[in-house]
């Protein structure tokens, strides 16, 4: 077969997060925004570390067993230099922040710059709220950091300075209400002070190892590590290899540190320690960095000043085929609704289980679960649904990385309620976004589905932007009963005529739509494909498309995320062409739309174009069969197309250049498709 150019999905994750600091760079954004996407730059990178750094981490040592692992290396290597790179934009993006922070009189104070009596309010804050949750731990020859600290916390690491020596400490920031003090403000000249938690500790470090010690000097640098976020390893890796193992590698697999930041002012003599400590090797990702080390907590910095310092929130559209109707059973009965957060009210589908759970027509609830808010209304609702004799059955996913925890509880809860709770699918990870209601009618059974591209998350839909389809469409509500009857009876087989399932006809489906346009390309007609995908690097796919280039059909994507296709190549993928938009919602849907022949069809999906969503989750396509609602999703995509604000071109070197305006109009895409939404009747 021959060999493709493909872009490795790691750097390009790490091209994606150069976006995010783009726009904690651009100065046109306000600035408490441009302080949020700091702390989403930071989310993002121990993320990455945990689960892309550590999956290549494995990878290079099960193909040790092979005799070779020099592409994983290599690619390790690349990635700590895209780390480096990533981690001096980012100190820059900080520095040039708190300066304008500080034109708006807020000021980020260190222990120096603290007056007596802020000093004095700062102790004792500190020993009232702050000291209590301390407990230093003593770094002794016998002790192994990586199994006592805690993955993914900061740490201060504190410098004992005796007489006959050095030793060390270690004190984990903990988590309190806020991560940033608010000092009593400055009547005189309308100062506003903040403190971060870090450096409270290291003003007050007397008062946290009070007399035990016997020391001259006391010294703090911020340290942090990561652990591989889990044990599973990757669907590409050769299983003879696996199955090679021995105990011992697996046990080196299991849980391995695999990053360590630390501030790079921190001395040598202190950071040989922890490396030897964690068993850190040559070629591991020991990255040096600024001051903190927990900048995820300035996603939750509030806006301490006047309004335009920081985006007003954006008020939720009311549809008016829900607010019309006499239900919102009655309002799909008039045709299919389609919803897109947040620029329209999640409350709809939260109203349609609370109705649900009351209505004596409605039998039984199914839903599936992934991620779901904190004192969620809509797990609340499923459990007045249960109260009410109503059969409710929920398919909590335990795998959903990094809410395993939040999840297990969740089901231990509907299961106290009286609800069936369904753990998935041996093997798969349900990822669908399906709920379907049965209910009677007098004309016998009705079903209801809900078939969306985001998670049943009423915070996440204020930030995240996600369509969601409300059918009545019996076979297609048939359809979506299979799926939940496959997850509960997974040894039945089903045929899916409407619904693209993973891992049933996904895959083949996709082809299927991307080889009728190579043919009508191939006849001398128009063809066309229009995409916008999260991530795109399953293999098999980009070959196809290019392919498709080859032959002629015109492809347009919108990748917010990881792209493994290199476009505009001559002779290969010249007849494509991507763009990412990052702005401040987050780009989630899967939208597909293939020109057949002047007759388009379009699909909203909940799976990435990526092996994993193809072939080992269960994701769920549906396609949009009323001609408004296939329109309305055309003309968004339009929208974002024509972005000359937040778009990026994806190009072969993934430069993150932005879509050049020209003498175009200047279009934000999001902005624009509220106005566009807004219009609707």
């Amino acid at each position: 077969m021959k060999k493709y150019p493909i872009y490795p999905k790691e750097l390009s994750w790490l091209a994606f997060n150069e976006r995010v600091i783009q726009e904690a760079e651009d100065e046109e954004n306000p600035v408490i925004d441009r302080v949020h996407f700091l702390g989403i730059f930071s989310d993002n990178q121990d993320e990455f570390f945990k689960v892309r750094v550590a999956d290549v981490r494995r990878k290079v040592l099960i193909e040790q067993i092979a005799g070779s692992a020099k592409d994983s290396k290599q690619l390790l290597r690349d990635i700590n230099k895209g780390i480096a790179r990533l981690s001096v934009r980012f100190d820059r993006a900080f520095r040039a922040v708190l300066a304008e922070l500080q034109k708006r009189r807020i000021y980020f104070l260190m222990p120096e710059d603290l007056s007596a009596s802020q000093g004095e309010w700062v102790r004792e804050h500190f020993r009232a709220q702050v000291l209590p949750r301390i407990v230093p731990i003593l770094v002794t020859p016998e002790i192994d950091l990586s199994k006592v600290l805690r993955d993914g916390a900061n740490y201060l690491v504190v410098e004992i300075g005796k007489k006959d020596g050095v030793g060390y400490a270690l004190l984990e920031v903990p988590d309190t209400s806020s991560r940033f003090l608010r000092l009593p403000n400055d009547q005189r000249n309308r100062r506003r002070h903040f403190m971060i938690i870090d450096e409270a500790i290291r003003y007050c470090l007397d008062m946290v190892l009070v007399d035990f010690f016997r020391y001259h000097s006391l010294n703090a640098w911020s340290m942090k590590f990561s652990r591989d976020a889990e044990y599973t390893l990757d669907d590409e890796i050769d299983r003879s290899l696996v199955e090679k193992m021995s105990i011992g590698l697996k046990q080196r697999l299991q849980a391995n540190p695999v990053r360590l930041t630390f501030d790079r002012e921190m001395p040598t003599e202190m950071i040989d320690m922890l490396k030897s400590k964690f068993g850190f090797a040559k070629g591991d990702s020991i990255i040096p960095g600024g001051r903190y080390r927990n900048f995820r907590d300035f996603i939750g910095f509030a806006n301490p000043g006047e309004k335009y310092l920081a985006n007003q929130p954006v008020s939720a559209l009311s549809v008016s085929q829900f607010d019309r109707a006499k239900n919102t059973f009655d309002a799909i009965d008039q045709g299919d609704i389609l919803l897109y957060y947040p620029y329209q009210k999640f409350n709809y589908f939260v109203e349609l289980l609370r109705q649900a759970a009351f209505d004596p027509n409605v039998i039984s609830i199914k839903i599936n679960i992934y991620r779901v808010a904190k004192d969620s209304r809509v797990v609340e609702c499923l459990m007045d649904a249960a109260r009410n004799g109503k059969q409710v059955t929920v398919n909590v996913e335990l795998k959903a990385r990094f809410d395993e925890k939040q999840n297990l509880e969740l089901s231990e809860k509907l299961a106290e309620a009286g609800i069936t709770v369904m753990l998935g699918v041996p093997g798969l990870k349900v990822h669908s976004k399906l709920c379907l209601i049965a209910r009677e009618t007098q004309h016998g059974e009705q079903l209801y589905a809900h078939i969306g591209t985001g998670n049943f998350n009423e915070k996440t839909a204020e930030i995240y932007t996600d369509f969601s389809l409300f059918t009545c469409h019996q076979n297609i509500c048939e359809e979506v009963r299979n799926v939940f009857n496959f997850i509960e009876y997974s040894f039945k087989h089903y045929d899916f005529k409407y619904l693209q399932v993973s891992p049933f006809n996904n895959r083949r489906k996709i082809r299927a739509l991307i080889n009728r346009e190579i043919h009508a390309a191939k006849s001398g007609r128009k063809a066309v494909i229009s995409l916008k995908l999260n991530n795109l690097v399953d293999d098999s796919i980009i070959r196809q498309l290019y392919a498709a280039s080859q032959a002629g059909v015109k492809i347009r994507m919108i990748v917010r995320g990881m792209c493994a296709l290199k476009p505009g190549i001559k002779g290969l993928s010249e007849n494509i062409s991507i763009i990412s938009i990052v702005d401040r919602f987050l780009e989630h849907p899967r939208c597909l739309v293939f020109h057949n022949g002047g007759d388009p069809e379009v699909y909203l999906s909940s799976a990435d174009w990526m092996t994993r969503n193809l072939d080992y989750r269960l994701e769920v396509g549906v396609p949009i069969l009323d001609a408004t609602l296939k329109k309305r999703v055309i003309d968004i995509l339009e929208i974002q197309f024509s972005d000359r604000c937040k778009a990026r071109v994806i190009d072969e070197q993934q430069s993150n250049s932005y879509v050049k305006r020209g003498n175009k109009k200047k279009v934000r895409s999001q902005m624009a498709i509220y106005d566009y939404l807004k219009k609707l009747k």
